[in-house]
């Protein structure tokens, strides 16, 4: 009988509930995965195994034969012994140390396994389970991770004989999500909501054998939705060449676990700080540049400026926010001839003067940006402030009706209040992206609005993208602390222009004796 989803989402959700004696669940995520992944991996190798033994129980195959042919013709990966020569030698499967679990030492056994597998199979697996400080007793005690593994070898098995990548795949975004949920503004260093991540791949689209990147991936969402999409809409999603890069290395590993969870092997995912140390380079030492970019990077991330670096367009972010500096990063990795890309950012990016501004008239004078779509507020796990989208194109690839000038979409009205967060529905990603994709101008409908604006009016507003100067802004309902503060910003960065622009022309005229 097929497996359900629900099924094995709930057996999986049980197992990770009994963490709830020895950490927050924020940290349930650092267990469970690498666990999941573990029991994965160890089920299909049994299962391939088991296929090799019924087809081959006629040879008469010495050990070492024997491994060559199952290596060579079935398996796809290693699982090795551990301890070997020794006593407790063993393979180091998920079914062989679960038959240990009340032993003691289950942690270390545990780790050397998962160790082990790294080590067997470098092209594939190395550095995947992260730091594994978990397995230490101190961190989480032998009888708790005992419990945890019989309770999650309750789960089917998983194996594409008893479960598709769609469910396997499923189960393991569902408790990402639930991850998320429990664990408040911490998820936001690693998960963004799927309808977000929705908005942002149906509006760049991606095609067949392109390229793809994120630059922050988390647990890797946005490169799966790219080939989910694709697979969607009729392509053919596995043709994708999938690329992040991620500061944290635990996260690292959660996302290729979960791109090998959905069956997606052509992937690389790398570890560093993208701004200092990008990983993703080309024979010249510059950044490699891919056919579509996305991201939602940290906010506001304070940073070491960069002193001399290629990437730099217009001028260097202050230290106290990195976020155009992410989109300088973005736009240099940008294919001159297809690239284009698709950021989250909060509103700040939009107005900020000094180095901010002068960036952001270098990319408006270089016809590079074509999209600002303001979000609603508490959309994410991480801040309720809203949010924007910035769509760019590489130079001189816009379409005739979007060139010299930016199409803005106010979609701030645009959501569904959930339990813990604003969620945007089906409908409302269809609307931004119908919106997104009109040549029409000026179109208002359903609490969404959106207008071409020619780069000359903005230029004359100093450059500034406040999205309130362009189109009338959607009234909002109830008004929350987030977007009470997010106004004020805005109001006081307006005021400080003003009074800047007087005392100016004060001086000019040799009027003196003001503060500034």
């Amino acid at each position: 009988m097929a497996v359900t989803q629900q099924e094995i989402e709930n057996r999986l959700w049980n197992a990770a509930d009994e963490l709830r004696v020895a950490m927050p669940e924020a940290q349930y995520a650092s267990v469970v995965f690498p666990l999941m992944f573990w029991k994965y991996l160890s089920d299909t190798w049994d299962h391939t195994h088991q296929t090799f033994l019924k087809e081959n129980e006629d040879l008469d195959l010495s050990v070492e034969e024997a491994d060559e042919v199952e290596y060579s013709n079935y398996q796809t990966f290693k699982i090795p012994f551990i301890f070997p020569g020794t006593i407790a030698e063993s393979r180091a499967s998920w079914s062989s140390i679960l038959a240990t679990v009340a032993q003691h030492g289950l942690g270390q056994r545990v780790r050397a396994s998962l160790q082990a597998i790294e080590s067997a199979n470098p092209d594939k697996f190395s550095r995947l389970f992260g730091s594994m400080t978990w397995t230490s007793e101190t961190a989480l005690p032998g009888e708790v991770l005992a419990s945890v593994m019989r309770t999650m070898n309750r789960a089917p098995k998983m194996h594409e004989g008893n479960m598709s990548h769609d469910v396997l795949g499923g189960a393991y975004e569902y408790l990402l999500k639930r991850f998320s949920d429990g664990s408040g503004t911490r998820a936001g260093q690693f998960f963004t909501p799927r309808e977000v991540v929705e908005l942002i791949i149906e509006l760049l689209g991606p095609k067949n054998h392109e390229s793809v990147y994120d630059p922050t991936c988390g647990s890797g969402g946005m490169l799966i939705a790219a080939a989910t999409l694709l697979k969607a809409h009729g392509g053919r999603g596995y043709t994708l060449s999938l690329n992040g890069q991620e500061a944290v290395t635990d996260t690292a590993g959660v996302a290729r676990m979960n791109l090998f969870m959905h069956n997606l092997t052509e992937f690389k995912v790398e570890v560093g700080d993208t701004l200092r140390d990008p990983r993703f380079k080309k024979p010249d030492g510059s950044v490699k540049q891919f056919d579509m970019i996305v991201a939602n990077p940290p906010y506001s991330l304070k940073w070491k400026p960069w002193a001399n670096d290629p990437r730099v367009i217009g001028g260097v972010a202050p230290q106290s926010s990195a976020d155009w500096a992410f989109v300088q990063h973005m736009i240099a990795s940008m294919d001159p001839k297809k690239g284009r890309a698709g950021v989250v950012l909060p509103h700040g990016v939009l107005f900020r003067g000094g180095q901010e501004g002068a960036i952001r008239r270098r990319v408006l004078d270089h016809d590079l940006l074509e999209a600002v779509i303001g979000l609603p507020a508490n959309l994410f796990y991480s801040t309720t402030i809203p949010t924007c989208i910035l769509v760019f194109r590489a130079p001189g690839t816009k379409t005739p009706e979007r060139q010299d000038g930016v199409l803005f979409i106010d979609a701030s009205a645009r959501f569904t209040k959930a339990k813990n967060r604003n969620v945007l529905t089906d409908v409302d990603i269809t609307n931004v992206v119908t919106a997104y994709h009109s040549r029409s101008n000026g179109d208002e409908e359903a609490d969404l609005s959106a207008r071409f604006v020619p780069t000359t009016e903005i230029a004359t507003n100093g450059y500034d993208l406040n999205i309130g100067r362009y189109i009338k802004q959607a009234a909002a309902e109830q008004e929350d602390l987030g977007t009470l503060i997010d106004a004020y910003n805005i109001a006081r960065a307006e005021r400080q222009k003003t009074e800047h622009r007087m005392l100016t022309v004060l001086s000019a005229a040799g009027i003196e004796g003001f503060d500034e």
